[in-house]
């Protein structure tokens, strides 16, 4: 059963996103992080100046089919559709990611936008409805 764990009250999620996303490549994690097109647009920006000294290698998955594909750690997708073999689902949309069952984890991002509150507080509730276990992560109070 998908592992989820929601990460809740971050000042900055798309700063989050990228840290979270380092360190998930620097561990060997092969991860999809899941939005809307003009939030991965912006993550794809973040992803190569949010360090000045660093990049964090990532594609779109409109790139999944390229040379570099095998060797890609993170892709940015609108959807789980075309996605190459991940273990880890990272969302920052709104709604519950469709196949996110296919995933050993999952990882949802919640500002403290109150709109965003409110669609995480839905998308937790159909976690636990379902009956999985859901782990709780405050990222500042």
């Amino acid at each position: 059963m998908t592992e989820i764990t929601f990460h809740f009250n971050m000042p900055d999620r798309l700063d989050y996103a990228c840290r979270l996303l380092r360190k998930a490549w620097r561990a060997g994690a092969r991860v999809a992080a899941l939005g809307p097109e003009p939030l991965l647009r912006e993550l794809d920006r973040a992803l190569w100046t949010f360090e000045p000294r660093e990049f964090v290698p990532h594609a779109h998955v409109r790139q999944a089919s390229g040379p570099l594909a095998a060797h890609t750690a993170i892709w940015l997708a609108p959807s789980t559709e075309g996605l190459p073999p991940t273990n880890v689902l990272v969302n920052l949309g709104a709604e519950v990611p469709a196949g996110f069952e296919r995933f050993e984890r999952l990882i949802e991002l919640v500002s403290r936008d109150p709109q965003e509150r409110q669609a995480g507080r839905q998308r937790w509730k159909h976690y636990a409805e379902r009956g999985y276990t859901i782990k709780k992560h405050e990222v500042a109070p």
